[in-house]
C-alpha cells in the first residue's frame, strides 16, 4: 500500500464535520468507515441518495452497511430526472446529477455545519468525470484524493480493518449504461436494473448491461464467458424478462467507462443516441 490511513485521518480531523455521500460502493464505504471511525458519529452524517438511478440492491446494502457499523445514516431523494439536461443525457449528464446531489445534500451539511464529502480517488481523475467538477465548484472535498488514495489503496485498507465492501464490485449509477443522447428514463433504468439483478443472480458478479435499445449489451470479464454460456438459455431468459428483445455478449467483456469512448471521436460532445454499440461506467 502506497497510501497512508494516517493522511487520510488527519485530513479528515481539519474538516472536522462531514457529510459523506454514501453510495455503498467501495470507496464511500471505506470514506464512510474511516470518518466514522476517527471523528465519531456525532460528527459524521452518512447520507445515500435514493433514486431511478440507484440499483435497488445497492440501496438495500447502504441500509444494512449503515446498521452493521453503527453510521448515523440517513437516505435522501433526489430529483434528477425533473432536469430536461439529465434527461436529454448529454455528455454532461454527471455534472447535472451531481448538481442534483448537491442541491439535496448542501442543506443538510450546512444544518450539520460540516463538509460534504465524496468517495472519489486517485485512478477517477484520468476518465471523463464532469461531476467531480461539479460537486467541487458547490463545496465538495476530495478526502481520498487529498490523501493520496488509489482504488488498489482502498481495497487494501478495506481488507485490513476487516470491512466486507473490500472486494465489491466497482459499480455506478444506472445511467451510466445508456449511451450519450438516449434518453434516460424510469423504464430504462428499471429495465437495466433488472436485467442486471437477474444475472447476478446468476452468479455473475462484475457485469454491466448497456442499453441500446431493444438490445441489451452485455459486459462481464472474459474469464466468466464461459459461465455466460454454459448458462446461456438462463441469462437469455433474465435479459428477456427486464424488456429486451435481443441479447448480445460483447466480446471484449467488461471495461469500466466504455461509453466514454465516444467522446475521443466526438470532441466530448454529446454523442448521437445509440450510434452503434459503443460504450461508459
Amino acid at each position: 500500500m502506497t497510501a497512508d490511513l494516517g493522511d487520510l485521518k488527519a485530513r479528515l480531523v481539519v474538516l472536522n464535520r462531514v457529510v459523506v455521500a454514501f453510495s455503498g460502493g467501495a470507496d464511500s464505504a471505506f470514506l464512510a468507515r474511516v470518518a466514522h471511525d476517527t471523528l465519531g458519529p456525532e460528527r459524521v452524517l452518512c447520507a445515500t441518495a435514493t433514486s431511478a438511478s440507484l440499483a435497488p440492491e445497492e440501496a438495500a446494502d447502504c441500509r444494512a452497511l449503515a446498521t452493521e457499523w453503527g453510521l448515523r445514516w440517513v437516505a435522501l431523494t433526489t430529483d434528477e430526472l425533473s432536469d430536461p439536461e439529465y434527461v436529454a443525457n448529454g455528455s454532461d449528464r454527471c455534472a447535472r446529477c451531481k448538481t442534483a446531489l448537491m442541491d439535496v445534500l448542501g442543506p443538510v451539511a450546512a444544518a450539520e455545519s460540516a463538509t460534504v464529502v465524496l468517495g472519489v480517488n486517485v485512478d477517477d481523475l484520468g476518465d471523463h468525470r464532469p461531476g467531480q467538477t461539479a460537486a467541487a465548484a458547490l463545496g465538495a472535498e476530495f478526502p481520498l484524493v487529498a490523501a493520496g488514495f488509489t482504488k488498489a489503496d482502498i481495497r487494501q485498507w478495506s481488507r485490513r480493518l476487516g470491512l466486507r465492501t473490500w472486494d465489491k464490485p466497482a459499480a455506478a449509477c444506472l445511467a451510466s449504461r445508456l449511451p450519450y443522447g438516449t434518453p434516460v428514463t424510469v423504464r430504462t433504468l428499471r429495465s437495466v436494473a433488472e436485467a442486471e439483478s437477474g444475472l447476478r443472480a446468476l452468479g455473475l458478479a462484475q457485469l454491466r448491461v448497456r442499453h441500446h435499445g431493444d438490445v441489451a449489451r452485455i459486459e462481464v470479464p472474459p474469464e466468466d464467458f464461459d459461465t455466460v454460456l454454459a448458462r446461456r438459455d438462463d441469462v437469455v431468459s433474465a435479459v428477456h424478462a427486464a424488456g429486451y428483445a435481443y441479447v448480445a455478449l460483447d466480446l471484449e467483456g467488461f471495461v469500466s467507462g466504455s461509453l466514454n469512448r465516444v467522446l475521443a471521436t466526438s470532441g466530448g460532445t454529446q454523442a448521437p443516441a445509440d450510434r452503434g454499440l459503443r460504450g461508459d461506467r
